[in-house]
């Protein structure tokens, strides 16, 4: 499917009332719709609840809004059973963790030329989660298969719900900390890295994106089975760019490169405008076609999102992102000669 600049969201809104943010969301300033995600509504709202509220074990404190499983005493008889039978029924998404959702199934989605939903992917996931020590799961080789098989049916179960109500259906395999990767605070190997994400994404049968709101492994994420790579091109274009020629095989064999480029934090925002981002937008595809990409090549697959999720905003300041979000996209299809 050619992009052509469409717009879609990065997880979370900043509202505490699921039919308010699917009213925005669905109001014509997004091509691809997505189900949004309500932090002001709790912890419960958190990514990493909705995605590991099944595994066998974990203590969600809302309070102090972390999750802890004892590694050393839990039972992991019902979820492998449920694993191994292919019971994706087990890891239905539970609505109280999940009201946007919810909502978004319960709207017309079949105008739209696709969709998207989101789970949290097994590296962030399996670093979030802690035992009683506070060291993350993904450390012990038990509960770390654990919650990548937990990732990957929950993403199956999402998938199938989505292609429901559209034909075109985008899964993110959200995964801020792969920015950790060759670092001290994540002592992972790409091998494993890459490993655990194709494993996580395996037999979804829907497209799947990768989204990385930092630098990271950029050649290590292009080579995983992904069909679209979401990143912060406001603040780590360039980084993108060190890497023209991993780009150009990945738009050849048909992947979509989705730029972050609208601010997600309340002062950036209220100092950007979309004549701005289209001129930086602009400077970015032309340094691209110079390091060799094909620009009509690029132009087709390319989308647009916000850096990361509008969840920590001003409500103002989120409306005012999905404004330039669609501002952005008209300004560049325009540029570019576009045709819908």
């Amino acid at each position: 499917m050619d992009r052509n600049f469409a717009t879609t969201l990065i997880g979370s809104l900043p509202y505490d009332n699921a039919k308010q943010a699917l009213d925005k969301i669905l109001d014509g300033r997004i091509s691809y719709p997505s189900w949004p995600q309500l932090p002001a509504l709790g912890y419960s709202e958190s990514m990493y609840v909705q995605t590991g509220c099944h595994l066998p074990g974990v203590e969600i404190d809302d309070i102090g809004k972390k999750i802890t499983v004892d590694v050393a005493s839990y039972d992991p008889t019902e979820i492998y059973t449920a694993i191994l039978s292919g019971d994706l029924s087990y890891f239905a998404h539970p609505d109280k963790y999940h009201r946007g959702l919810y909502e978004f199934i319960n709207r017309d989605l079949s105008k739209f030329k696709a969709i998207k939903g989101q789970v949290t992917g097994p590296i962030s996931e399996g670093l979030q989660i802690v035992d009683r020590e506070g060291r993350s799961v993904i450390y012990d080789e038990s509960y770390s298969e654990i919650v990548r098989k937990t990732v990957n049916m929950t993403a199956k179960w999402q998938s199938k719900g989505l292609l429901k109500h559209n034909k075109n259906a985008i899964l993110f395999f959200d995964e801020p900390s792969l920015t950790l990767l060759g670092t001290p605070f994540a002592s992972i190997s790409n091998e494993h890295a890459k490993q655990w994400l194709n494993e996580s994404m395996e037999g979804v049968e829907c497209e799947k994106a990768i989204h990385c709101c930092g630098n990271t492994d950029w050649p290590l994420v292009f080579d995983t089975d992904i069909d679209i790579l979401s990143f912060d091109a406001y603040s780590y274009a360039h980084t993108i760019m060190m890497f023209a020629d991993d780009v150009s095989k990945f738009l050849e064999k048909g992947g979509t490169l989705s730029w972050g480029l609208i601010p997600s934090t309340d002062d950036a925002i209220v100092s950007e405008n979309a004549d701005n981002l289209v001129k930086l937008f602009k400077e970015h595809i032309a340094m691209m076609v110079k390091k060799g990409i094909d620009e009509e090549l690029l132009i087709k697959r390319s989308m647009i999102t916000p850096q990361c999720g509008l969840g920590g905003v001003e409500k103002k300041n989120a409306d005012k992102a999905l404004d330039m979000l669609f501002d952005v996209s008209v300004a560049m299809k325009k540029a570019y000669g576009v045709k819908e």
